[in-house]
């Protein structure tokens, strides 16, 4: 075998690893951000679930305070319109994810029905005979469970959404996500009054 074919196989096999590496590189690399942006949306579908959970349980926490305190119009009339707006239905398009706008409104609405729910709680603390029904009490804890859930599943998703954003920021995985369409994941931060659960002790 002369020299020049000896070289010619060396640069060949040499131009061969090099387009093999870099094809590694970035098939890894969109993978990796593939995996990592359906971690964000899979941690969304479980925030998304809390809040469906604290949803259905209005209609039956409302109907039990109604029998005590019927009178309490406003305080109804408030939590009908949060759960209203917030559609019945908290199964929002993951495409929100990417809108902050969209994602502020999604926020407002969650933080209106939570504090709607708080002034419901505080009302039923004038009525004595509504803390110790039974059928109130389960539902009490349902909705404080409920929130303590979407809590947790709120700094879930952050954190999620905080590794996505990190990896897709950072060079040289920052051209790749550029020219892939991939965009940083909003995050959810919520009002102070959001931020607690309901006051449930009586």
């Amino acid at each position: 075998m002369s020299k020049g074919i000896k070289t010619g196989l060396i640069v060949l096999a040499a131009i061969l690893f090099l387009g093999a590496s870099i094809y590694r590189f970035f098939t890894g690399n969109y993978n990796r951000m593939v995996e990592l942006d359906e971690a964000v949306t899979s941690q969304w579908a479980q925030v998304q679930n809390q809040y469906q959970r604290r949803l259905d349980l209005i209609p039956n926490l409302v109907a039990t305070v109604k029998g005590y305190a019927s009178h309490e119009s406003e305080v109804f009339t408030q939590i009908a319109e949060a759960r209203s707006k917030a559609g019945g239905v908290v199964n929002i398009d993951e495409s929100v994810l990417n809108d902050p706008e969209k994602f502020a409104e999604f926020q407002k609405v969650q933080n209106n029905l939570g504090a709607s729910l708080q002034r419901l709680l505080v009302v039923s603390e004038n009525y004595p005979a509504l803390k110790a029904d039974q059928n109130f009490l389960a539902l009490q804890d349902q909705l404080e469970g409920t929130e303590n859930r979407i809590a947790v599943e709120r700094k879930r998703f952050n954190d999620a959404a905080k590794e996505y954003n990190t990896f897709i920021r950072r060079f040289p995985q920052a051209m790749i996500a550029s020219s892939s369409g991939f965009t940083p994941k909003q995050y959810f931060s919520a009002s102070d009054q959001a931020q607690s659960a309901p006051q449930v002790q009586f």
